[in-house]
């Protein structure tokens, strides 16, 4: 028997219509809607026989270990709500698409991780479970190499390989929350922002939702992701600038009043257009709002002395740099019709 041949003599239809790797992995509904007894599956798969049971109702129709898609596939369609899915509802009812999905599951933690690119985390051949995610409310546990993971809503999954994946972010939590390794936790993080991956902010975020950021090992490794992350944008506001024609600013400055109160930091200013511009780099923490009104405040004091501010953002910085630099370059321009600023300090930062 090949795969492109019906399963059993009594089978409705051949095989051929699905891709490679589900002529290879089926539930038991796909197996029955070809014509297969539950009787036969069990012959198929007694000891030394030609297919295996992998997980509860999922079967490898070949002998030896599977791969690593062959085990994606597997859990998956084991944690699916309609395990039939990739199966056409009638035969000669068409070819379903390249990439069928999977109602209600998702791939995340260190899967994901390494699904995504990185290089910090295991092959997948190396993991002894596959974390999948799906709604709170599903009766299902985990077993054999699928570890359960419930949320209360599932994020819009990426296609990664024809596999329906977490982003990044959420995909760092869920493997976070598994690990005590304080270095293992500082090496994806950093990874996920040099690599480009995601931005520190959309990190932070996750990992607060989860309630991570109370133990320490992970406070520490935020730390030096949002150092990283920071150090990153830095150098990309001054490509900005150079690449973008925009005059040269003075850098990492302190504004104060002539013998008055401090004004605050700025990333770039341009003294003779009274322009500034400061990187909105802030972690969505529970002091975020707090934070925010901090940043409200002092860009209403700035502009009240008649210096105008731009905030940009890392994420910005990385999508729509040319977006972002033509905002700088209007603000210059329009210094020539305002009053002029008043006079401050500017001391380096």
């Amino acid at each position: 028997m090949n795969h492109n041949t019906p399963l059993s003599p009594l089978s409705p239809r051949p095989l051929r219509h699905l891709s490679e790797v589900r002529r290879r992995v089926m539930t038991t509904a796909q197996l029955k809607s070809h014509g297969v007894a539950p009787a036969e599956m069990s012959e198929q798969c007694r000891p030394g026989g030609p297919w295996q049971q992998i997980l509860p109702g999922v079967f490898l129709l070949h002998p030896g270990p599977p791969t690593s898609e062959e085990r994606l596939h597997a859990v998956l369609m084991y944690a699916a709500r309609d395990r039939t899915t990739g199966v056409p509802a009638q035969p000669n009812a068409g070819e379903p698409h390249a990439a069928p999905g999977y109602a209600e599951a998702v791939i995340t933690g260190l899967a994901a991780l390494t699904l995504h690119g990185f290089s910090a985390t295991p092959p997948l051949t190396a993991l002894d479970t596959i974390d999948v995610l799906v709604p709170r409310m599903r009766r299902l546990r985990s077993t054999g190499c699928v570890r359960i993971l419930r949320t209360a809503a599932l994020p819009t999954p990426q296609q990664v390989t024809g596999l329906p994946v977490v982003p990044v972010p959420r995909a760092l939590a869920d493997a976070v929350a598994e690990l005590t390794d304080a270095g293992a936790v500082r090496r994806l993080l950093t990874e996920a922002v040099r690599g480009g991956h995601c931005e520190p902010a959309a990190v932070v975020r996750e990992l607060n939702q989860a309630k991570l950021l109370a133990r320490p090992h992970v406070v520490d490794a935020v730390d030096s992701l949002l150092a990283e992350g920071r150090a990153i944008a830095e150098d990309r506001l001054y490509e900005m600038v150079r690449e973008h024609g925009l005059p040269d600013p003075v850098w990492n400055v302190d504004l104060r009043l002539p013998g008055g109160p401090h004004l605050g930091g700025l990333d770039a200013y341009w003294p003779d257009q009274a322009v500034a511009v400061e990187l909105d780099t802030r972690a969505p923490r529970q002091d975020e709002d707090a934070l925010w009104s901090e940043y409200v405040r002092k860009r209403e004091h700035l502009e009240r002395l008649g210096i105008t501010v731009v905030y940009i953002t890392p994420r910005k910085l990385r999508d729509s740099v040319e977006q972002q630099a033509a905002v700088v370059r209007t603000a210059l321009m329009a210094a020539a019709d305002r009053d002029p600023a008043a006079y401050v300090v500017v001391l380096p930062r």
